[in-house]
């Protein structure tokens, strides 16, 4: 069971990973995409700070996003292999899937926190920009 767990958590940090930096991409697009409505937050007296948290709150509910579609896959499959092993083993009840609330908000609140994260670098990037050069991008 040691190996299965760490060849489970091996694919599950790789897909971290692939999620954190699909988050970070699609954050620099809408950073390069809203460069003059950055311009014109900034113009009518946004803060770097207030901008940044903007960014920081979209990444991280792209984070959340993709975690309540990993829990419902999750949740899916151990269901689904829960009824295959009472099929094929006949109704012993030998898998019982369950699943605790407390562990599913924590994974969501992990996913919005790799997604902040994610988004850190893109928002620190947009809240840096100088409100004439926003303006004049295009």
């Amino acid at each position: 069971f040691n190996i299965v767990q760490a060849v489970i958590i091996g694919i599950a940090s790789i897909a971290l990973l692939v999620g954190g930096i699909g988050i970070m991409n699609t954050m620099y697009t809408s950073v390069l995409e809203r460069n003059r409505d950055i311009g014109i937050m900034k113009a009518i007296g946004f803060r770097n700070k207030e901008i940044l948290y903007i960014f920081l709150v979209e990444s991280g509910i792209y984070g959340v996003i993709g975690g309540v579609i990993g829990v419902v896959i999750g949740l899916s499959m151990s269901f689904i292999v829960q009824i295959g092993a009472n099929l094929y083993f006949g109704d012993t009840n030998l898998l019982q899937a369950s699943f605790s609330p407390l562990i599913i908000i924590g994974a969501l609140m992990f996913s919005f926190i790799v997604g902040a994260l994610s988004g850190a670098l893109p928002a620190r990037q947009a809240s840096k920009l100088k409100p004439v050069n926003a303006l004049r991008y295009e």
